[in-house]
């Protein structure tokens, strides 16, 4: 009998495949661990963007962490989109009772547009009483900005906004720079010592990154689930994720999904 790291994502559904707990899932499958999946909502949605969204009800948000947890061997856990405030409470609640020894927060509050996703109530949970639960946070710049409260407009301010970010509770933070401008795309680690670590990769000229946040995330809790620390994690965690967008997949008419079946050890 094998012995597998057993790890759970805790998201929505994106019914085009792209992203949410499908890229999850495939980024788990890539990288060999086991998941299980907690579904806090489901979407209508293609490459063109969400066109309808069916929230999951609180009680079974939790009936699903009970199923969950009260059979499999958990050791990591990941948050994705959360919809809004019961379903965070909800998850909250969920995690609290369970109490995974690594947890990953993805913060999903801003679309690609610019678009806030959550209600100011959601926002402030999230901010209060999951970040406090959070090994690592690993919000973009737009959700960076939701979570500080002001702009980033250079490095200095997004070195303020790191630390910012840990003082709400997230022991590490990792600002991610996909958003950015510039040929190059920055990713800023913040670790729990206070040291910040940097890891850059060439901005792809392509619309096919549908998915990139979640799947980052999920490289990240499959390698936490096999042992190994944050910086052994990231530089490959960043050469996946490059190799997984640019090699692309023609899938969609929209903004495509990235190439989950890449191998950055061939």
């Amino acid at each position: 009998m094998i012995t597998i790291p057993q790890v759970v994502t805790i998201a929505g559904i994106d019914s085009s495949g792209g992203a949410g707990i499908n890229a999850d899932m495939k980024t788990f499958h890539n990288q060999k661990v086991y998941s299980a999946t907690i579904v806090t909502g489901l979407t209508a949605q293609n490459t063109y963007g969400v066109q309808e969204i069916l929230p999951t009800n609180k009680d079974f948000i939790l009936a699903q962490f009970d199923s969950v947890f009260s059979d499999l061997e958990i050791s990591a856990a990941k948050t994705g989109a959360l919809f809004d405030t019961a379903q965070v409470e909800g998850v909250i609640q969920g995690l609290k009772k369970y109490k995974p020894k690594h947890l990953v927060v993805d913060p999903v509050m801003v679309a690609k547009g610019g678009a806030i996703l959550l209600t100011k109530e959601a926002i402030d949970l999230i901010k209060d009483e999951l970040l406090p639960l959070a090994e690592l946070v690993t919000p973009n710049l737009e959700e960076a900005e939701v979570m500080t409260g002001y702009q980033i407009t250079d490095e200095n301010s997004l070195l303020n906004s790191l630390h910012d970010i840990q003082k709400l509770g997230a022991k590490n933070v990792l600002i991610k720079g996909g958003h950015g401008q510039g040929e190059l795309v920055r990713d800023y680690l913040l670790l729990t010592d206070g040291s910040v670590s940097t890891y850059d990769s060439k901005r792809l000229l392509t619309e096919r990154t549908h998915g990139t946040g979640d799947t980052l995330s999920s490289y990240i809790i499959a390698h936490l689930a096999m042992g190994e620390s944050l910086r052994e994690i990231m530089p490959n965690a960043k050469a996946f994720i490059s190799e997984a967008i640019s090699k692309t997949i023609m899938v969609g008419h929209g903004h495509g999904p990235l190439n989950h079946w890449v191998n950055i050890n061939d």
